[in-house]
């Protein structure tokens, strides 16, 4: 018999100090950007503001909300169709830095494709609990699972959005790996899925830059290898204890989207060593609650779930903290819960308030 608990309240601190952070240094990383360009030094910090306090309110509504409510094959493919008609209109908007990711709502950009993350993760989880028994015969579980999921990522590269369907298609083998598939089978599906890969990073001039970039910055250091540079500039300089809050140079035009992209690149130079792993251990510790919430979860549909929403958040701050420090090429990945960007803070948000949820339920023998 399951048994109510509490929600999650070291998950939730480590989630609101993000959060808190996030204003604190949007405003920081912007206010010269943005005075710059709309002659309003509080153009970004104020949006960030309202999504995060919108972010907030969805957090509490689906912190009380019953996670086995989506577990609802209806309610999926509903999602997943709404999904799909938002990427497929998303195509038809205008144009933002040679892309089409963004529908223009009142003056706020909505990005369909953060919705998906969550629209796979729940339909995973859904297929695995029914068809796990059964997880080697690829047939029956995974054909589905990557013919729905292969569908939706299609649609993301098509905007072109090459950093989110693979982070799409990440948290998807996590969630089936953790559902007993043989490993002979991933290494088959890497093998398979190598060349695709390379097709799609090599049909793009500027992908193929960043490959080089990212090899060599200092081949071309005002060019390709530019955001490479003075991203590692902005983190040398940060020191142990950082320039101070506002103090720092690199987001003065040199970083490229520094309240976006390159956000921990500011940290880095204000906040210092410190600053920096202050924002580590908070996502150390989502992931830490998030797989430990995954392992109580009261069944089998709460776990894959708890595991998907936790990857859909630690491996994105992997991959946006990698390429920070050079250790990947450049994408346009945000930081989550940090980054400006509302579509992001308000899905993470709801990721997190999804998760609380599972964690109020657990198993008796866990």
């Amino acid at each position: 018999m399951a048994r109510k608990l509490k929600s999650d309240r070291v998950l939730f601190t480590a989630a609101l100090l993000l959060v808190c952070a996030s204003i604190v240094m949007v405003y920081s990383a912007s206010a010269v950007v943005a005075l710059e360009r709309f002659q309003q030094p509080y153009f970004f910090v104020t949006r960030q503001a309202l999504w995060a306090v919108l972010g907030l309110a969805v957090l509490a509504v689906a912190m009380r909300v019953d996670y086995r409510t989506y577990r609802n094959e209806s309610f999926i493919w509903c999602l997943l169709g709404a999904v799909a008609v938002m990427l497929i209109g998303v195509l038809f908007s205008g144009s933002v830095n040679g892309t089409h990711r963004w529908f223009g709502v009142g003056g706020l950009g909505i990005q369909p494709s953060e919705l998906a993350k969550v629209a796979c993760v729940f339909f995973t989880a859904l297929m695995l609990e029914r068809r796990m028994h059964r997880i080697d015969d690829l047939s029956y579980s995974l054909v589905p699972i990557g013919l729905v999921v292969g569908v939706v990522i299609a649609l993301i590269l098509l905007q072109p959005d090459f950093g989110t369907s693979m982070s799409v298609a990440l948290i998807v083998m996590v969630m089936v790996f953790a559902g007993g598939l043989h490993y002979r089978y991933f290494v088959g599906l890497l093998l398979i899925a190598l060349p695709a890969i390379y097709l799609v990073l090599v049909s793009a001039s500027y992908r193929r830059r960043r490959l080089l970039a990212f090899w060599d910055p200092w081949a071309d250091p005002l060019g390709d290898g530019f955001q490479i540079i003075q991203s590692l500039i902005a983190v040398g300089t940060g020191g142990v204890f950082g320039r101070g809050l506002m103090a720092g140079v690199q987001k003065l035009f040199y970083l490229p989207e520094p309240h976006t992209d390159f956000i921990f690149s500011v940290i880095s130079e204000e906040a210092g060593l410190i600053g920096t792993t202050a924002v580590l251990v908070c996502f150390c510790v989502i992931a830490w609650r998030g797989l430990r919430i995954s392992v109580r979860a009261e069944d089998r549909f709460g776990s894959f779930v708890a595991l998907g929403l936790t990857t859909m958040i630690a491996a994105q701050a992997l991959v946006n903290i990698s390429v920070v420090l050079g250790l990947m090429p450049t994408k346009g990945i945000p930081l989550p819960l940090v980054s400006a960007g509302g579509s992001s803070l308000l899905i993470n948000l709801l990721g997190m308030g999804v998760l609380m949820n599972i964690s109020q339920h657990e198993s008796a023998d866990a």
